[in-house]
């Protein structure tokens, strides 16, 4: 595979995370140090989820990856209730956090398809560790810039900023589901 693949397949696997990152970036108040920790956070994850997916296809295969599917859709359609439920409250105050405890479920969510790309580069003979580089670095330049716009977005809309956030995570779970 050429690096213009990887990069490639790099670009398309950040797209959850950069969309999730707009989400996220609706509730930071101007903050561009925020916008690179939740960048940071997809971005890692995004670079270790193909490494533990070409591990587990050593041994565990097709059962792991429609497993994880389950997973991801669960986590997002929560979330994404969980920000319509928050758009619609009209006295809410906005939570900048990005703790662990908020951004682990989020990270996790968004790096499922890497780790069913990590299964499929162990077929291929693929240097994961490369690989895995490569799409580390481009989900955190994607996702910082998504949270950056989520801010802008915000600054603009309010509250029905969270509600359009929610809705689009809600979507990308039920593509999930179909898919």
């Amino acid at each position: 595979m050429s690096i213009i693949e990887i990069i490639t397949i790099s670009w398309v696997l950040s797209l959850d995370a950069f969309t999730v990152a707009i989400c996220k970036g609706l509730n930071i108040n101007k903050s561009v140090k925020k916008c690179l920790i939740i960048g940071i956070y997809f971005g890692l994850f995004q670079a270790i989820m193909p490494i533990i997916g070409y591990l587990l296809s050593l041994s565990l295969k097709r059962y792991f990856i429609s497993f994880a599917k389950i997973i991801a859709t669960t986590i997002l359609g929560i979330i994404g209730f969980q920000m319509i439920r928050e758009g619609l409250d009209k006295e809410r105050e906005i939570s900048e956090e990005t703790s662990i405890k908020k951004m682990f479920p989020l990270a996790i969510a968004t790096s499922i398809d890497a780790l069913a790309v990590g299964v499929s580069f162990s077929f291929l003979n693929i240097n994961i560790i490369t690989s895995s580089i490569i799409i580390g670095v481009i989900t955190f330049v994607n996702s910082s810039a998504g949270a950056y716009i989520g801010n802008k977005i915000s600054n603009r809309l309010g509250n029905k900023s969270l509600i359009l956030g929610g809705i689009i995570l809600t979507i990308l779970a039920i593509k999930t589901i179909i898919k």
